[in-house]
C-alpha cells in the first residue's frame, strides 16, 4: 500500500536516496517523489525540466508500515509517516488513481500538457488539447503562461491542496459562441447593406420614371 512520508521541503530527492541506504529493502517496494514536467527559458531558449509535484513529501509502497516507522527513527533527518492519531493511514484508492493517471510512467513524472485560451465576452477559458490535463480543465484554478504552469486544486493526503503541473499555452482563439455571434453580426450587416442597396436602386428607378414623365 502507498503511504506518505513527510520530509524537509527542498530535500525530497536527497531523502529518497538516504532512505534507500538506511531502510532495509525488504520494507520498501518503492520510494519516490512525484514530479511534473515544465519548461523554463534559459538564455533565450526554452528548456524542459522537472520539479517536485508535492514539496515536502515522499510516497512509499510498503506492506510493513509499522516496521518502516521504526526504521525511520534511525534516520537523522525529518522523516515522518503521515497518520491520523496513532494510526498510519495509506493513500485512498482515489488518491492513488490520481497519481497513477497523471504520472503514468516508471519515473512518476507528470508530462507537460498543452492548450489554448478561448476568449469569450465575459471571460477567458482554458482548453487543454494534449497531455494529462486534457478533460480535467475543471481542476485548473489559475495559469501562469510565462512560467508554463497550471495551478490545480485537488484532494490529496486527506485534505484539499494546491499543486502545480506544466501547461504550455500555444495560442489564443475566440470561443465558439463568440465566433457564432460574430458570424451572425456579419450576416446581419450583410442583410442590412443588401436592403440599403435594394432601396437605393429602387429609388433611382422611381426617379428616372418621374423624370421621363415630366419630359413627356
Amino acid at each position: 500500500m502507498w503511504y506518505v512520508i513527510q520530509v524537509m521541503s527542498g530535500k525530497e530527492e536527497a531523502m529518497r536516496h538516504l532512505l534507500g541506504r538506511m531502510v532495509p529493502s525488504s520494507l520498501l517496494v518503492d520510494c519516490f517523489t512525484p514530479r511534473y514536467e515544465t519548461q523554463m527559458k534559459v538564455r533565450g531558449q526554452w528548456k524542459t525540466c522537472t520539479k517536485v509535484l508535492f514539496p515536502g513529501y515522499l510516497i512509499v509502497d510498503t506492506a510493513q508500515v509499522q516496521d518502516l516507522h521504526q526504521a525511520l527513527t534511525r534516520v537523522p533527518e525529518l522523516t515522518r509517516v503521515l497518520s491520523v492519531g496513532e494510526k498510519f493511514v495509506p493513500l485512498t484508492d482515489e488518491e492513488v488513481a490520481w497519481i497513477s493517471t497523471f504520472a503514468n510512467n516508471a519515473d512518476h513524472v507528470v508530462p507537460m500538457s498543452t492548450g489554448v485560451v478561448e476568449e469569450f465576452a465575459d471571460d477567458d477559458r482554458i482548453v487543454v488539447t494534449d497531455g494529462p490535463l486534457k478533460g480535467h480543465e475543471a481542476l485548473i484554478r489559475s495559469v501562469n503562461r510565462r512560467k508554463s504552469l497550471a495551478f490545480l486544486e485537488i484532494e490529496m493526503f486527506g485534505r484539499k491542496m494546491t499543486t502545480r503541473v506544466g501547461l504550455g499555452i500555444v495560442a489564443k482563439r475566440k470561443g465558439a459562441e463568440d465566433q457564432h455571434r460574430d458570424g451572425c453580426e456579419v450576416a446581419a450587416r450583410g442583410h442590412d447593406d443588401l436592403a440599403k442597396d435594394r432601396s437605393t436602386a429602387a429609388g433611382r428607378i422611381l426617379h428616372r420614371r418621374a423624370v421621363t414623365r415630366q419630359g413627356v
